[in-house]
């Protein structure tokens, strides 16, 4: 008995020892070396790729955020009511209202009543903003992505957005459309998915260039 009991206890000195090793070298170790690697390879990634304007933190080039403006008018609840701001760049619609304690899509499908009324609101609201013709506006002006969050457009949405911001801002259209042209990224490895303008980026930029 004395022998099992001396045995029982010297397994479970091994596994004591096992999790204490463990907890300090998965637990404290590793996450400190990553966390120090990250912070010496890739800093801005680690820290929220922030983007900053005149030194000041002002978002993340990770998600995106509305660009809008209050009417000065009431909802029915005594909300204001808020409309695109024709100074900057719009970003597509957001399930989430762009609220990053949220990520998700509207959830609704493609035949789905309230979606197919909401993208036909979109699409008149961004033609009369744009001043085109609604064939003109591209899908993405019209439908929410699957995270909810997302900064970026395509750069036809992007395209179409350039006469309006540099009239609003007084500005070259050709100059707007460089500004579009750095902040629009290719596709990844060279042949996946789409071209993208981030337009958290872009919309930082017209602002230090402001």
């Amino acid at each position: 008995m004395a022998s099992n009991r001396r045995g029982t206890l010297a397994q479970f000195g091994v596994a004591i020892r096992g999790m204490v090793a463990l907890t300090i070298l998965l637990g404290v170790i590793y996450p400190l070396v990553m966390t120090g690697a990250a912070q010496a390879i890739f800093p801005a990634n680690a820290n929220g790729s922030v983007v900053q304007v005149d030194g000041k933190d002002v978002a993340s080039d990770l998600v995106g955020q509305a660009y809008t403006r209050d009417t000065g008018a009431k909802d029915d609840e005594g909300n204001p009511v808020m409309e695109a701001d024709p100074l900057w760049f719009q970003t597509r619609p957001s399930a989430v209202e762009y609220d990053a304690m949220g990520s998700a899509a509207s959830q609704y499908g493609p035949n789905n009543a309230d979606l197919l009324a909401a993208i036909e609101e979109r699409r008149k609201t961004v033609a009369t903003l744009e001043g085109v013709d609604p064939s003109q506006v591209p899908a993405d002006a019209l439908t929410a992505s699957g995270s909810g969050l997302d900064p970026h457009i395509s750069p036809a949405y992007a395209a179409l957005q350039v006469n309006r911001v540099a009239r609003e801002r007084r500005l070259a259209v050709a100059t707007v459309q460089e500004l579009v042209k750095e902040n629009t990224k290719g596709r990844a490895l060279g042949f996946l998915g789409e071209p993208t303008v981030n337009v958290v980026t872009l919309n930082r930029d017209l602002a230090e260039l402001s």
